[in-house]
């Protein structure tokens, strides 16, 4: 049985994609209780009465900082890690806890990818690159090799980082920018080529 924590759309997302691997979904926990049911799945606001013991558990929440304070406050969840059945994954990349997996995604040979990420649809995680926890890569983002991201760092949709780079930890890299050189802890990038300003 797994639960999801989080009734958004991206549970949506997450729901397919553990119906694909086999999973049976118990329910959702959602602290909105305006939501009592998402893709014909039950949403309540309390855990269930065996608080998931014996039972996966995923954070389907985008917000990096939730997902990280959720995670840290459910020490008895066993976490899941999903990967959608038309992702490409290879055998000698590693992929943490808690992590899901979209469909399009590529994650290349020693990639090494946190617990409690988002991966995103059809982005691209070339060789060796590092990804921490908590780390949102949007859809369609291309890493090249060797790329280092840190903790909580959200890379926008149809970023772009160029190979060796080393980005920080709760880093934002806005929508469609390129990334050619380091960036900070905590830094705002954007722009062609990616520029600080914040």
């Amino acid at each position: 049985m797994m639960y999801l924590y989080g009734a958004s759309g991206h549970a949506k997302v997450i729901i397919e994609i553990a119906e694909q691997n086999g999973y049976t979904i118990g329910g959702l926990i959602d602290a909105n209780p305006a939501i009592t049911s998402l893709l014909g799945y039950a949403v309540s606001t309390a855990p269930p009465e065996d608080n998931y013991s014996g039972n996966g558990f995923i954070i389907s929440i985008g917000n990096n900082q939730i997902r990280k304070r959720i995670a840290a406050e459910l020490t008895s969840a066993h976490f899941e890690t999903l990967v959608h059945h038309q992702a490409a994954i290879s055998p000698r990349a590693t992929i943490g806890e808690g992590t899901v997996v979209m469909a399009g995604v590529s994650i290349n040979v020693e990639a090494a990818i946190g617990k409690h990420c988002i991966i995103n649809t059809n982005a691209s995680i070339d060789h060796n690159c590092q990804i921490a926890d908590f780390v949102h890569i949007s859809p369609n983002v291309a890493l090249a090799g060797d790329v280092t991201v840190g903790e909580g760092t959200h890379v926008g949709i149809g970023a772009c980082i160029i190979q060796g780079i080393k980005i920080g930890k709760w880093c934002t890299i806005g929508a469609g920018t390129v990334v050619v050189r380091d960036v900070p802890d905590g830094a705002t990038v954007v722009g062609n080529p990616g520029r600080i300003i914040k």
